[in-house]
């Protein structure tokens, strides 16, 4: 089993940027597939992306491709969220969550952290 504490979210203009952090306990994060979602006031939770157990280049979602980068440091057993040219819309609660080998759901989940972006 793993735990996972998200950090790192704030208040930022548009065009600003900010890094989130999600450090796991428990396990480590290569044991795991990691991914990002959030979910803004309102509406459902939308998939950010996602980053391999064996590494390999991360993927991720339409709205967020081109701005958002996700990074593992095994090291520190944590992934990150850079968040890049902000945008307002991409206000949320931002979460990240683990999945293990061979499981079609994400199995554990943070607490989710805020990010809010002023225009």
């Amino acid at each position: 089993q793993v735990q996972l504490v998200e950090s790192g979210g704030g208040l930022v203009q548009a065009g600003g940027s900010l890094r989130l952090s999600c450090a796991a306990s428990g396990r480590t994060v290569s044991d795991y597939t990691m991914g990002w979602s959030r979910q803004a006031p309102g509406k459902g939770r939308e998939f950010v992306g996602l980053i391999g157990m064996s590494g390999g280049s991360p993927y991720y979602g339409s709205s967020v491709k081109g701005r958002f980068t996700i990074s593992r440091d095994s090291t520190k057993n944590t992934v990150y969220l850079q968040l890049n040219s902000l945008k307002p819309e991409d206000t949320a609660v931002y979460y990240c969550a683990a999945r293990s080998v061979g499981a079609t759901d994400w199995q554990y989940r943070g607490q989710g952290t805020q990010v809010t972006v002023s225009s």
